[in-house]
């Protein structure tokens, strides 16, 4: 058989990481479904609850530079494993909580470290060490791991949170992200050349990146201080800040309850936030797709847009059933959920070469941020109002100012020069 007809080895990594990167996703999807139990057994507040996820969110944020620069330093394959037992060990410690402030260390503060750890630098990773041809295509899907993390994991903790109780969705979740740790070790390798190949697409022959001597914080943030100098990365910061807030911080945190409070059962609810992950799956490799081949600041710009629209008229739609309307909102919200992500790693990777990556963890420290805020923001909007819907219309007009944002960035004729650390190599 001729090597030409065999499956590339970049392949197997890329299925390796979205099977990671899917079960890191599955805590990540309990909060929405488990502020109501929480609340009902311990009787902490919605913004209390929620700011256990705003920690959660914040750190995962937070995470994802450092995160990238580790694998820089240490490698995919050994940041991966890791982060993934620290997910399970925040999933599973949280069922001996009795206080908040547990909640806050074990939902917040270890599972956010844990899936910041990989989460969208590890796909950022994995598509610029393993793929020169199809990197757009390959972002989508490992982006769209966690949409399909959400929709695996979303109705089973939601059931299992009514029938048996919230610790056994959260066990469920802890052993399901520690069965993926072999797969990791025995999968992934953190450079084409350590199994004698190139990356896919790639030129025969074509230098390794060789790894950096420098420290992994230092050069972290030696990237950021050399990407805040350019204009492009504060427009990118920005509009990506509004997507978490209007994404990860608003609807996957408060869509259920938000819902629930119009007299729709959770579970139904639930559901219908899973068949968010059905079309985010779809919409985030179409737009990969797209990327490949269309403006990345382009799509930035309609797909901020079309969600400040459809935002816009949620709380209209949101009642004791499930109307055809809804139906319309849950696909078209789903194609645009994380949509934003290929055209954003893009214009990272083109505006700033080889530290791309790197740019694009801070990028994405900023979505974080912006859905931590969001997430204890609505939590206190609705305590104190009863309703969230100043929360939709917000996050609506954030969204369309994340629009013109993304249409302010200009093209850069060359990658910008983002200079660090000792040993520095081509991507």
């Amino acid at each position: 058989m001729h090597p030409e007809t065999r499956l590339h080895r970049a392949w197997f990594v890329a299925a390796a990481a979205f099977i990671a990167l899917l079960a890191a996703a599955g805590f990540r999807a309990a909060p929405g479904v488990l502020i109501d139990p929480l609340h009902n057994e311990f009787g902490w507040s919605r913004a209390t609850i929620a700011s256990a996820v705003s920690v959660n969110l914040v750190l995962y944020g937070l995470f994802s530079p450092f995160a990238a620069a580790l694998m820089e330093r240490f490698g995919m394959r050994r940041v991966a494993s890791t982060a993934l037992f620290v997910v399970a060990l925040g999933a599973g410690g949280t069922v001996f909580m009795n206080a908040s402030w547990q909640l806050i260390l074990c939902w917040g503060v270890l599972v956010g470290v844990g899936t910041g750890s990989m989460a969208m630098s590890f796909a950022a990773t994995v598509a610029a060490r393993w793929f020169v041809r199809s990197r757009g295509v390959v972002t989508g899907v490992l982006t769209a791991a966690g949409a399909t993390g959400q929709l695996i994991f979303l109705p089973i903790v939601a059931n299992l949170a009514i029938d048996e109780g919230w610790r056994t969705a959260s066990l469920v979740i802890a052993i399901a992200a520690l069965a993926v740790v072999p797969v990791v070790l025995l999968v992934v390798r953190d450079h084409p050349s350590d199994v004698g190949t190139t990356a896919y697409g790639a030129e025969p022959g074509e230098a390794a990146p060789v790894t950096r001597a420098g420290g992994s914080a230092r050069r972290a943030l030696s990237v950021l201080g050399s990407a805040a100098r350019t204009k492009t990365f504060w427009l990118l910061a920005a509009g990506f800040a509004i997507c978490g807030a209007t994404t990860n911080g608003l609807v996957s945190t408060h869509f259920v309850p938000a819902a629930h409070d119009h007299g729709m059962p959770q579970t139904t609810a639930a559901g219908l936030l899973a068949l968010v992950g059905i079309f985010d799956v779809v919409g985030t490799i179409a737009s990969g797709w797209l990327t490949d081949r269309v403006d990345p600041r382009i799509l930035l710009g309609v797909y901020y847009a079309l969600r400040g629209v459809s935002l816009a008229l949620l709380p209209q739609l949101l009642s004791g059933s499930v109307e055809p309307s809804m139906w319309a909102f849950i696909v078209f919200y789903g194609l645009d959920w994380v949509a934003t992500v290929p055209p954003t790693v893009a214009l990272c990777v083109r505006q700033y070469g080889s530290a791309g990556p790197i740019v694009f963890g801070w990028v994405f420290a900023s979505h974080q941020l912006g859905a931590g805020l969001a997430a204890f923001g609505a939590g206190a909007i609705r305590d104190s109002s009863g309703s969230y819907a100043l929360a939709w219309y917000i996050a609506a007009g954030l969204a369309v100012l994340a629009s013109v944002a993304s249409l302010s960035i200009t093209k850069a004729a060359k990658p910008e020069p983002v200079l660090v650390g000792p040993a520095t190599t081509s991507a």
